[in-house]
């Protein structure tokens, strides 16, 4: 890959792209289906993908997820016409055979204590989250990500009996642009990072 996005891409990808707090429209099974075909191609450590998405349309759904959510997400992520609820499989190891084949990967994690394999579930299904963000936004998607709710809630809703436990929500729709905030602040270069 040699050629840089024209600027109009660079722009609905990060430049113009906002964090959005209202929501409208609709977005059929085709659409989420095409998401999550651009989401399963980024990296993850060993090609693990350990994310697991539950896509939260239906009124039962929403009804299962309400509970769950902080006051100040409540409202906007039950008018929101998808809720993503980004969850991480702590057994991810168990498709490694068939998503990294070359070699015994599954053998590197099977067996390791809990902390290495929430780690390694949890970085790998924040990832994803971030490609989630980006697809959405190049499908034209507008997408608000919080971590304003209570995970043990989530999980027992949606992922009771499980090794699925939740990362991240990340609401999909026609962003409202009347109801974002100015954009913050961001670290210039000179704080944030350095070339050596």
């Amino acid at each position: 890959m040699t050629d840089t996005l024209a600027d109009a891409a660079l722009d609905q990808l990060f430049r113009s792209a906002r964090t959005h707090n209202a929501f409208s429209g609709e977005i059929d099974d085709a659409t989420l289906r095409r998401l999550y075909d651009l989401v399963k191609l980024g990296p993850t450590e060993a090609n693990s993908c350990p994310a697991r998405f539950v896509f939260v349309r239906s009124p039962e759904a929403k009804a299962k997820l309400a509970p769950a959510l902080s006051e100040g997400n409540r409202d906007k992520t039950l008018a929101a016409p998808v809720t993503v609820i980004v969850g991480h499989d702590l057994r991810f190891y168990d498709k490694l055979p068939v998503l990294f084949p070359h070699t015994d990967a599954k053998s590197w994690f099977e067996g390791s204590p809990a902390e290495r394999l929430e780690r390694v579930a949890l970085r790998g299904s924040s990832m994803q989250t971030a490609y989630l963000i980006l697809a959405a936004r190049a499908l034209g998607l507008d997408t608000g990500p919080m971590t304003g709710f209570d995970n043990a809630k989530v999980d027992e809703a949606f992922f009771q009996g499980t090794p699925v436990r939740s990362n991240i929500l990340v609401n999909l729709g026609r962003g409202d642009p009347a109801a974002i905030f100015p954009r913050s602040p961001r670290l210039p270069f000179d704080e944030a990072a350095r070339i050596e």
